[in-house]
This record gives C-alpha cells, structure tokens and sequence, in this order.
C-alpha cells in the first residue's frame, strides 16, 4: 500500500512540474547553439550600422543558444512535441508532364540539376558513374547543411531510376522514380517515392526533428515543381533556370 501511495505521489509530482525537461536532442541542441552563435556574431559585427535589426538577430540568437543549452523548446512543450523520438518522412505521388519519356528520365538522371527545383538541395554532385555526394539544407534556409553520399540502385533508361544513401550516412536517403507514356500517349506519367529516414542514436533523435511535417510540404512541392521545370525551362534553357 505504501509503495502505491509513493507512485500516485511520484506521478502528481511529475504532473505538477513544468520545468524545462528535455525535449530537444542532442543535435538539434547543438545545431540551435551553432546558429544561435552566428546570429549573435552578426549582430554585434553589425551593431553600429543597423542597431534595430542587430538587437533582433541577437535576441533571437540568445533565445536559439538557450534553447540548445536547456534542451527545452517552449514551442515543442506547447505542441507536446518530444524532439528525442525519432519519424521519417515518406512521400509518394503521381503527375504527368507534358514531355516525351525520354527526355523527363534524362532529366532526372542528370542529378546535378536536381536542386534547380527542389530547393531543399543546395547541391549535387556526381562522383562515379553511380556515386553521388547530396546537400541539403534542413529547415531551408539554414547555414548548416546535411550532407551524405548515395548509390544508384537500378537504372533503366527511359523507365526507372532509383537511388538509396550509403550505410552510415547522416540521413537516410531513397528514392523511385518510374517513367510510362501517359494515357493516350501525351507526355509522360511520372511516379515518385521519395524517403527520408534517421539514423539510429542520438544524432537521429536531432535529424528526425527537422524532418517534420513542414519539410515533408516542401520536398512534395519541389518535386511538383518539377513539372514547371521540364515543361517551360528545361529545352534550351537549362543554364539560365535557378
């Protein structure tokens, strides 16, 4: 009876605190503390010359560098968010572009042009003929980039291309794309899956945060964006489209 009485106790406890517990990981404590840095660093490089914008940048600086140092995010609490627990984020969608087949696989296969529109990549790059080495700025925007290398698992001219990323990157990285004549043999029915996924630890707990639902609408939106690209500035215009 008394053990119970001292569990009921220990949970009313547990209720009534509202103290700063953990609710960000260790990554994303450290990536808040980096960019918190910065912020403040450029607010006071810049101070004489804009002193209403620095004092901004250097609040939001000192509240990212305590976020990082406490391990409590006020916004996280209040959406009862526990950044320690890992998700992926796993999109699949259909649409059809109005280009021949062949030209939309090339297109894709040629994966250095991939962050003309998915913004969410700021590079690409070829390493081998299968190889390639991926940037990704995660929230957009942010300084710090998430960088892994990945191999082409099947590649089949004009009807499938699939990558996966390398055992023991920083993120997990895969993805589909196949390649049919559209109804009637107007343009091309693109099929995508695209996924990503944590790794395992500490460092998972921190990249599953910004893999949240707000980046999985922008990655859906890059690979929509996809058709305006191939549509009107791919042919003659590759160079000139940013």
């Amino acid at each position: 009876m008394e053990n119970n009485q001292e569990l009921d106790q220990t949970d009313e406890l547990h209720n009534e605190y509202t103290g700063p517990l953990q609710n960000v990981s260790n990554f994303e404590r450290g990536l808040s503390i980096g960019i918190g840095a910065l912020f403040i660093y450029s607010s006071v490089k810049n101070f004489r010359k804009t002193p209403v914008r620095a004092l901004f940048r250097s609040a939001i600086g000192a509240g990212l560098v305590f976020r990082g140092s406490s391990g409590n995010c006020p916004l996280y609490n209040k959406l009862q968010v526990d950044g320690t627990k890992t998700e992926s984020v796993n999109i699949r969608t259909t649409f059809v572009v109005n280009k021949p087949r062949n030209e939309v696989y090339s297109a894709w296969r040629n994966l250095g042009t991939l962050p003309r529109f998915m913004k969410h990549l700021s590079n690409v790059s070829e390493t081998s003929g299968t190889r390639s080495h991926w940037e990704a700025k995660i929230p957009e925007g942010s300084p710090v980039s998430i960088s892994w290398d990945a191999d082409i698992i099947r590649d089949e001219p004009g009807s499938l291309l699939s990558w996966r990323s390398l055992p023991g990157s920083t993120i997990e990285n895969a993805g589909k794309i196949e390649f049919r004549d559209a109804l009637g043999h107007q343009g091309t029915e693109v099929r995508v899956i695209i996924s990503y996924r944590p790794p395992a630890g500490n460092i998972g707990g921190g990249v599953a945060k910004l893999l949240n639902p707000l980046f999985k609408k922008i990655v859906k939106q890059d690979i929509l964006s996809f058709k305006d690209y191939i549509e009107f500035h791919h042919s003659g215009a590759v160079d000139g489209f940013r």
